[in-house]
This record gives structure tokens, sequence and C-alpha cells, in this order.
């Protein structure tokens, strides 16, 4: 867990009021504890993130929460597919080959339904 002063220090670009505004936002989520707040490493890489969006790529605080709704999102389905993907590989090699053909099916199906 990370204080919000060893954050500031270890983020150069970071500044007190914006990382205030996205706790009051609710973009990130510290813990607190003892009237502190900590960060957990996911935390502080969503913070790292945000500064990118933010400082690097002028992403305005209107469109962020959106960005980051995506993000997670994504982030989100990415650990679903690994989840699947290893319920997957610990099946017997006739049912992954099952698996495969309805995966590769059901590919051609959707394309010749969307034209």
């Amino acid at each position: 867990m990370t204080a919000i002063d060893d954050l500031l220090a270890t983020i150069s670009t970071l500044q007190r009021s914006d990382l205030e505004r996205w706790i009051s936002e609710e973009l990130v989520a510290p813990q607190q504890d003892a009237g502190s707040l900590l960060f957990s490493d996911m935390e502080c890489a969503r913070v790292r993130l945000i500064c990118t969006l933010t400082y690097e790529l002028d992403i305005d605080s209107g469109t962020l929460p959106v960005v980051l709704s995506l993000l997670d999102q994504l982030y989100d389905t990415r650990q679903r597919l690994l989840s699947l993907t290893g319920a997957v590989a610990a099946q017997d090699k006739t049912i992954q080959a099952v698996i495969i053909a309805a995966m590769s099916a059901g590919g051609t199906s959707q394309r010749a339904d969307q034209t």
C-alpha cells in the first residue's frame, strides 16, 4: 500500500489537486486507514494511467470517465477470456476440439449475419 505523499513523490507530473479531484469523482478508490489514504498497486497503476491520459494525451476531464469505463470493460473482458482459455485448456482434447469447432462455426455465422 502506498500513502498519498509517496504516490505524489513517485509520479512527478501528478498534482495533488488533480488526485484529490479524481478521488472525489471516484475515478480512483484509495483505502482509508486511520485518516490516511492508501493506494493499492492496482490503484497506483490506475493513477499512472489517468496521468498519462490527462497530462500526455490531453484527455479532458469530461471524457476521462468514459475512457476509463471503456478500459475497465476491456480489462474485464480480457480477464474473462483468460479464465475461459484456462477452462478450455483443462478439458479433454476431444472437448477442446468441439469447443474450437463451435467457435469457428460461430464466427462464420456471425459474419454472414452482418452482411
